[in-house]
């Protein structure tokens, strides 16, 4: 899709300033129509909400949240399909199996063969029909046993355990490190900075598997898709940041966050200099394993080393 900014008009700002008002967003005193201040205020805030770059323009990150915002658990019926469902509605209902002991993995949105398993194993315990949609009869039956018990998720305990279960070394870890690719100038330095780690990593132990290649730029979805097709111990991302804040980025939403993740950021953001963010990133979200971007608004190969030898050290603690 292209990039709608200040100074764009049109039906398609309108519909993302409706979007942005059935949010609490409001766009005043913008124009229906009209992408003015007022629109890219509340397209700003509606970006720190949800753990988004936060820069004012309507890229297909933000579009998809924005329609994932708009869906509630009950606002329709949820199953697996091809494309798969993407929602709010989707989270919450993994964060419902999940906090019940019905494993859906990642609290991420997105109705996978994890959250299909989780809705058959909770139809099946509870004696309802195992037809893996989520419908009213579902969501009822969820919110009753959830009021009664309310528990940390599945994912929380897995990632917890995955903490306490580290090796006293790297050595043998399969790490995957993700050189943002956006544009040319980014797609050169953080290959630099993959790379040097990548080196740095080797002669710690490690096993390290690059993303990209130098010369190709694939989109983020599909970086993570390789990661979790290779079944890695650890993401770690480069990316570069030409405004706001630098810092170390975790898997964070409104319905849960990485613990493994906020563990690793804490170490490499000390390390560095930087604050730790918690963000909804497609690289922190969609990868299986604890996963953390590194945003900074230079790189070089001395951060990929500093990285490399930082999260060492979380297996030596």
């Amino acid at each position: 899709m292209r990039l709608f900014h200040q100074g764009d008009r049109g039906a398609a700002v309108r519909d993302i300033q409706d979007r942005l008002g059935a949010l609490d967003h409001g766009v005043r005193p913008d124009e229906p129509g009209v992408f003015g201040d007022g629109t890219f205020t509340a397209v700003s805030n509606f970006q720190t909400e949800r753990g988004l770059p936060n820069d004012g323009i309507v890229g297909p990150e933000t579009w998809r949240a924005l329609v994932d915002a708009g869906y509630k658990l009950g606002d329709r019926l949820l199953y697996r399909r091809v494309p798969m469902m993407r929602g709010d509605d989707v989270a919450e209902l993994q964060a419902l199996l999940n906090s019940l002991g019905f494993d859906t993995g990642k609290v991420d949105g997105v109705f996978g063969p994890d959250t299909l398993s989780g809705l058959l194993d909770f139809q099946h315990n509870r004696e309802l029909a195992e037809d893996g949609i989520s419908g009213r009869i579902v969501h009822d039956e969820l919110r009753l046993i959830a009021m009664a018990t309310q528990k940390h998720g599945r994912e929380a305990v897995r990632e917890r355990q995955w903490l306490a279960g580290l090796p006293g070394s790297i050595a043998g870890q399969l790490v995957y490190l993700d050189p943002e690719c956006r544009d040319t100038s980014e797609q050169e330095e953080t290959w630099s900075t993959a790379t040097a780690a990548f080196s740095a990593l080797q002669l710690l132990g490690a096993t390290p598997v690059l993303s990209r290649s130098v010369d190709t730029d694939p989109p983020a979805r599909l970086r993570a898709q390789r990661a979790n097709r290779l079944n890695v111990d650890v993401v770690v991302g480069f990316l570069r940041v030409s405004g706001g804040t630098e810092g170390v980025y975790f898997f964070e939403s409104a319905h849960s966050s990485s613990e493994g993740g906020r563990e690793i950021a804490t170490l490499l953001s000390e390390r560095l200099g930087v604050e730790r963010e918690g963000k909804t990133l497609p690289m922190l979200k969609e990868t299986r394993s604890p996963a953390v971007i590194v945003a900074l608004r230079s790189m070089n190969r001395r951060t990929g080393r500093i990285v490399a030898n930082s999260l060492a050290r979380l297996y030596e603690e």
